[in-house]
């Protein structure tokens, strides 16, 4: 594995439908199978390092798929919350969760919370999904925290800095992704933490999410460590951290 790692790697898994559907069978078995390849993901970045792993799970623009197929979503992030949990604590994974999360069921907004509070401690591997997220709406709702602050008294207009959006993100606290790992070959941010990701390197893959496993993720992790990382200057900068 080579020493220059990512820190933090977002992933959009893509292509869960696609896979099923190639296959002749309905979408929920892609969505049973991509459950397999975030288990294998998460334990391969543990395994080599990587403190941070963001995956796209659900956006709001997918509250406008089937209500079935919805349903079946919710189900199976409550079912893999109950699930996770043992191997969570016994594994150092501190798990997080953005996105309108007000949007999410009754029952998986508690699962969620009570698995935050009780992981906060572990700090092997940073893991967070966004649920109901979109990016325009976490720089809309970052726009009006500011703003309500600006209008109190507490933050000056002068005084606004890129810093200033970044305390104000659900991310905030966390570092900007260093890699983003697209599956199934396209080639767009879908909305996906469009602040967060102004200098990560990206890498695409054919493969669709359910294919995506351990041997992958080294593959895209080997092509992240020959990149030189600019960051709009002329030499690159070091990756080392």
């Amino acid at each position: 594995m080579p020493g220059d790692l990512p820190v933090h790697v977002a992933i959009i898994m893509d292509g869960n439908g696609r896979w099923a559907k190639e296959r002749g069978w309905p979408r929920i078995r892609g969505h049973e199978k991509g459950v397999e390849s975030i288990r294998e993901v998460i334990k391969a970045c543990g395994d080599i390092g990587i403190r941070y792993l963001t995956l796209y799970a659900f956006s709001t623009e997918n509250w406008a798929r089937p209500k079935e197929e919805i349903d079946f979503l919710m189900n199976m992030l409550s079912a893999y919350l109950d699930k996770e949990r043992e191997g969570f604590l016994k594994n150092e994974i501190r798990f997080n969760a953005i996105g309108r999360l007000s949007d999410l069921p009754g029952e998986v907004r508690k699962k969620l919370e009570n698995l935050t509070r009780e992981t906060q401690k572990n700090r092997k591997l940073f893991l967070t999904l966004a649920l109901s997220y979109s990016s325009r709406v976490e720089l809309s709702d970052a726009a009006r925290r500011i703003s309500e602050k600006v209008l109190k008294g507490e933050i000056g207009l002068d005084s606004i800095t890129p810093r200033t959006i970044d305390e104000h993100l659900y991310t905030a606290g966390m570092p900007d992704p260093d890699l983003l790992i697209r599956t199934s070959g396209e080639m767009r941010l879908s909305n996906f933490l469009l602040w967060q990701l102004s200098y990560a390197e990206i890498y695409v893959t054919e493969k669709r999410w359910p294919d995506f496993g351990k041997e992958d993720l080294l593959e895209a992790v080997r092509e992240y460590s020959k990149r030189e990382r600019r960051f709009g200057r002329t030499e690159a900068k070091s990756k080392s951290k």
